[in-house]
C-alpha cells in the first residue's frame, strides 16, 4: 500500500501510527480521512486583520525586549518572516533597527 506524501514538506517517508499518518522529517501528523483545511495557521493583528508570511506591520505599542534594556517604540516597522503556531509570540519578524525576534500578533498592526 502506497501512502501519500507529507502535505507540509512533501516527504515520501510517511508512516502509519494508528489512524494517523506521521512524517518523520517535519513531525507533521494528520488523519488521511479528514479532508478539512485546518492546518492553516492564522494570526490576527491588533485590529483583527489576518496576518500572513511576508506582510509588513508596525508596532502598536511600546514593547520591552526581555533580557535587554532596549524598547521597541510605537510605529517601528517590521516584516513577518513566518507565522507560527504558538500561543504567544506567533510572529517571527525582522524588526527595523533591532533585528530578528518573535513578536505577539496582538501588538502589531498591518501596514
Amino acid at each position: 500500500m502506497s501512502l501519500p506524501p507529507c502535505p507540509k514538506c512533501s516527504s515520501e517517508y510517511v508512516y502509519e501510527d494508528g489512524t494517523q499518518l506521521v512524517c518523520p522529517e517535519c513531525a507533521h501528523e494528520w488523519n488521511p480521512a479528514d479532508n478539512s483545511d485546518e492546518d492553516t495557521i492564522t494570526a490576527k493583528d491588533a485590529n483583527g486583520t489576518l496576518l500572513h508570511d511576508g506582510d509588513k506591520v508596525t508596532v502598536a505599542k511600546d514593547l520591552k525586549i526581555k533580557g535587554s534594556s532596549q524598547v521597541i517604540k510605537i510605529g517601528t516597522k517590521a516584516v513577518i518572516r513566518r507565522v507560527l503556531d504558538k500561543k504567544d509570540h506567533e510572529l517571527d519578524c525582522k524588526v527595523d533597527g533591532i533585528g530578528e525576534m518573535m513578536v505577539t500578533a496582538a501588538f502589531v498592526k498591518k501596514a
